[in-house]
């Protein structure tokens, strides 16, 4: 087979006091002959390897769990590799690897370990590996185990979606049976505690048909009631329990409801010690609702409808006016975060939310995301044929050609590129299908790895594939694989990513822990995170080649400048490959200034609507 405040309480007939008890359709590969292969879709929860179930450290509660990421010793021995080929009746990113069980390289890191350990509870929709969509899994998971390993109790809260591989959570065991409030009932729900990836994690399980499913999103439910009902089902696990966190962290819009809930009724109920922290990872998606869905949660809907709380001020003289989740999240909370501080600027000069975050700006902080630095490792990853790092590169030659040799790829030494994204019209679209024709016009090699949740989309870029995949230059993968995608940070010699706007952006930070150098719009967190390799006024920090337009003439200087250096000045660009693999993006850093922000007397001090005049932060 050929592959390629409101301050109201609200009613009590929605309170319930308790005392603790003891589809989307088949995604398709578009393979280099045309043919269409069923593999994962892009929104699936894992990219479901073919590992074994394996063994894990004793679970602990939470107050008594100990992690830290500890050095890996690598050994790069030469080994034997089975060569791939396109004609292979199972493609070489779906063959089996060995487990990778991270427990053990967590526990705690005594020379960094922060003098006031908190417990901090994260609230989300996505987890990396179990329940991953996009960067926003690679996030929770990053930061948490950097807390972790900082001395602080973390637990990570995510609804036990049907589609979790349950095979990869250590020792799942249910720890709570109660019930929680959703549209006039009470709902039996089950919590469960394991660990992933050495990380605590509590999973909740509602007796309804919210989380069912083969995919993360796009079930038959309605989603934006289910994440209504898991924001408060966490609180009322809280309440049930007796736990008291420090930190409440919420993620996205899909907890954006948890601190209205928390501040309107639960810190009136027992739930009294925890202070809420938001991080919006990406402005474009709000949350909308209407007054009658926020209804169904037990709060009382209308009572949001006004500027100063949730309103959605573009719909405002509306029949119906609506709400937004992630406005009222930013207003309810005692601090909010965005994920690089170029973001955070441009989320204060434009979009619809910006007269709400310049109201906030006193508790608006923007931190630079960082990469799990324990997850993606290029001398300890068991998806790469050949391992390596800075002052032994030679395995980045041998995944190159394993990829090209994979996948009917000449292996000539000339530049490769990658482009892993989802496909959508945020990642720049037309320089995508632009930089494709570029790079076979300068004689190099692109691959392009990633799923449209467009159909429109994905028609175009099937026909790409179908124009090029028999080439010998290009080839379009339209699929999701957590696998191939670490082979192809280690296998390439560029990363392209030309996104129109990127609130941080991981790509570019992932591939230079890979070797590989990034070619970037120069936007968001794109813009903290890449110099330019000819800016003479940031010759100490260039690590890659960055454009400021957004047509085809502005990514071409950047191409045509990258392969420039690439084939004229192979020494220096050996140079630059070594010195961005020793970047040190990982969260130790960023993790400190989310404590710092944590810690902020700001959190004590912030009441609804009650904030002290402090400059906006940026770090």
């Amino acid at each position: 087979m050929d592959v390629f405040s409101g301050s109201l309480v609200q009613s009590n007939s929605f309170i319930k006091l308790q005392s603790s008890p003891s589809s989307f359709p088949a995604p398709m590969l578009l393979g280099n002959k045309g043919e269409r292969l069923t593999r994962n879709n892009p929104y699936s929860c894992s990219c479901k390897r073919k590992t074994r179930a394996h063994s894990s450290p004793n679970l602990h509660s939470p107050s008594e769990t100990t992690f830290e990421v500890t050095g890996v010793k690598s050994d790069f021995s030469s080994k034997e590799i089975n060569w791939p080929s396109p004609t292979d009746d199972i493609p070489f990113w779906k063959k089996d690897f060995p487990p990778w069980d991270m427990s053990p390289l967590v526990s705690v890191n005594l020379d960094h370990h922060d003098p006031n350990p908190m417990h901090i509870i994260h609230v989300t929709a996505e987890m990396a590996p179990i329940a991953k969509v996009g960067g926003l899994g690679d996030v929770v998971t990053g930061l948490a185990r950097a807390c972790l390993t900082r001395g602080h109790n973390v637990d990570i809260m995510l609804p036990l979606y049907e589609c979790i591989p349950k095979h990869q959570i250590n020792k799942l065991i249910r720890i709570t049976s109660y019930e929680s409030y959703h549209d006039g009932k009470w709902v039996a729900t089950d919590a469960y505690r394991g660990v992933v990836s050495g990380i605590p994690v509590i999973f909740l399980e509602p007796s309804n048909h919210f989380f069912k499913g083969s995919y993360v999103y796009g079930g038959s439910y309605n989603e934006l009631e289910a994440y209504l009902f898991f924001s408060r089902a966490c609180l009322e696990w809280m309440q049930v329990t007796g736990t008291q966190p420090d930190i409440i962290h919420v993620h996205e819009w899909q907890a954006g409801a948890l601190p209205l809930l928390y501040w309107d009724m639960y810190h009136h109920l027992s739930v009294k010690k925890p202070r809420i922290v938001l991080t919006i990872h990406n402005l474009e998606h709000y949350g909308e609702c209407s007054k009658e869905q926020l209804s169904r949660c037990g709060l009382d809907g209308p009572i949001y409808a006004t500027v100063d709380k949730a309103l959605d001020d573009r719909t405002i003289g509306h029949n119906p006016e609506r709400l937004s989740l992630l406005k009222g999240g930013i207003v309810y909370s005692n601090a909010v975060v965005t994920v690089s501080p170029t973001y955070l600027k441009e989320t204060l000069c434009s979009g619809w939310l910006a007269s709400t975050l310049i109201r906030h700006r006193d508790k608006y902080y923007g931190i630079l995301n960082g990469i799990d630095t324990v997850m993606w490792n290029p001398s300890s990853d068991i998806f790469l044929p050949a391992m390596f790092d800075a002052q032994k590169t030679d395995g980045k030659k041998t995944c190159k050609r394993y990829v090209q040799t994979g996948l009917g790829l000449p292996s000539d030494k000339v530049p490769l590129v990658v482009c892993i994204t989802r496909l959508v019209a945020q990642k720049g679209l037309h320089l995508i299908h632009h930089a494709i024709k570029r790079v076979e016009q300068l004689g190099g090699q692109m691959i392009v790895l990633g799923k449209a949740p467009d159909v429109r989309v994905e028609s175009e870029f099937e026909g790409l594939a179908k124009l090029h995949n028999q080439g010998p230059s290009i080839r379009i993968m339209l699929i999701y694989s957590e696998e191939l995608s670490h082979m192809l940070y280690a296998a390439a010699d560029m990363v392209l990513v030309p996104s129109l706007y990127e609130p941080c952006g991981l790509a570019q930070m992932i591939a230079m822990r890979y070797g590989t150098i990034p070619i970037v719009r120069k936007t968001g967190g794109l813009a903290d995170t890449v110099f330019d390799m000819d800016d003479q006024a940031n010759i100490d920090k260039a690590n890659g080649f960055v454009f400021d337009g957004i047509d085809e003439g502005s990514l071409n200087w950047a191409l045509d400048r990258a392969f420039s250096h690439y084939t004229q000045k192979p020494e220096e660009w050996n140079d630059i490959t070594r010195k961005v693999m020793q970047i040190d993006n990982s969260w130790h850093n960023t993790a400190g200034k989310y404590v710092d922000v944590y810690n902020s007397g700001l959190l004590y001090m912030i009441r609804m609507g009650v904030s002290p005049p402090q400059p906006t932060h940026s770090y």
